[in-house]
């Protein structure tokens, strides 16, 4: 097929493609400082946060964990436990 035009995938709630603020909110984390939601630590610099920390979204709310309990509990995380099991 070459030179064929590539058409976009149909999109709505019948295909399951939804854009928009249909599709649900994009989550980031807020700038600035974060305390860790598992251990508590705190980290003010916001750049070396945003390199070295974890987030995780569980029942909707926006979850950051600092580099230790990310290691400590990475398998946990992969498994996509809530925090409330590790």
């Amino acid at each position: 097929m070459v030179g064929a035009e590539r058409t976009p995938p149909e999109t709505g709630p019948e295909t399951g493609l939804e854009t928009g603020p249909e599709a649900g909110p994009e989550v980031s984390p807020a700038p600035g400082p974060r305390t860790c939601d598992f251990c508590g630590a705190h980290e003010a610099d916001a750049a070396r946060a945003a390199l070295t920390w974890t987030t995780a979204t569980e029942r909707g709310r926006t979850r950051s964990f600092c580099p230790r309990c990310s290691r400590e509990h990475l398998r946990a995380m992969e498994s996509k436990l809530d925090s409330e099991w590790w």
